[in-house]
């Protein structure tokens, strides 16, 4: 005969589950955290939120706000634009075309600016070529897709080669823009270190009427590297002007 004992039902419902007891002491922290907080579970809610969106601006996307008129016809005055700032953190690094957010401290100004990248590092760029374009390592560029209707590609002459780990930035509204051409005698010769660089601009979220994502232009995807005669291959706050 089987004389061992048998565990009756309130045996077993004295022994908690692996696991019950943590699970029951965080639910009621949060329980004590709720009914401390003014306006108990709203409030914490809220908070909880509020944090998540924090983190996010920090470390993933940001707003930005555009105060001038330096990037328009396509970036408008008061045009709100998300910027990826995980863009260029991961290996990646900013592409002729791309229209970055950069911190513009000892270089332009102690602002965020935006502009469009011209000219990565080991680049030579030059203003103009006979019929007024911008060459990009002895290519010459159309920008007519994105320049503002009337601009010349540049007023002012340049011939510089863009050191490397920096980027030579233009405004798409060149009458209008401050940019690399007018700190070319400044430190750093208008050249704005990778480093600075905020993130990319993706998309224009506000107005809605203005929604539309940014891309690179296909204007720079025949241009050749800086030592290399092959084409590149086309990767299909406030900032201030």
């Amino acid at each position: 005969m089987d004389t061992e004992a048998q565990p009756t039902e309130r045996d077993r419902s004295s022994h908690p589950r692996p696991g019950a007891p943590e699970g029951r002491s965080r639910f009621a922290l949060l329980i004590r955290l709720a009914d401390w907080l003014p306006g108990g579970w709203i409030t914490l809610i809220l908070f909880t939120c509020l944090a998540f969106l924090l983190a996010l601006n920090a470390f993933v996307a940001q707003p930005f706000q555009i105060p001038s008129g330096s990037m328009e016809q396509g970036l408008r005055i008061g045009d709100r634009v998300l910027v990826d700032k995980l863009a260029y953190r991961f290996g990646a690094q900013p592409r002729r075309g791309d229209v970055v957010v950069f911190d513009g401290a000892g270089y332009f100004g102690d602002a965020d600016y935006i502009k469009r990248v011209v000219g990565v590092g080991g680049d030579h760029v030059v203003c103009c070529d006979k019929k007024g374009r911008i060459e990009v390592n002895g290519r010459p560029v159309d920008e007519t897709a994105f320049l503002y209707p009337g601009d010349a590609p540049s007023t002012v002459a340049f011939d510089v080669v863009v050191p490397g780990g920096r980027l030579f930035v233009l405004g798409d509204h060149r009458s209008d823009s401050s940019d690399s051409r007018d700190h070319l005698g400044s430190p750093g010769g208008g050249m704005v270190p990778v480093g600075k660089v905020v993130g990319r601009a993706d998309w224009i979220i506000w107005p809605y009427a203005h929604w539309t994502r940014l891309t690179r232009p296909t204007a720079y995807a025949r241009v050749p590297g800086p030592e290399s005669e092959e084409p590149e291959r086309s990767a299909g706050a406030d900032a201030h002007g």
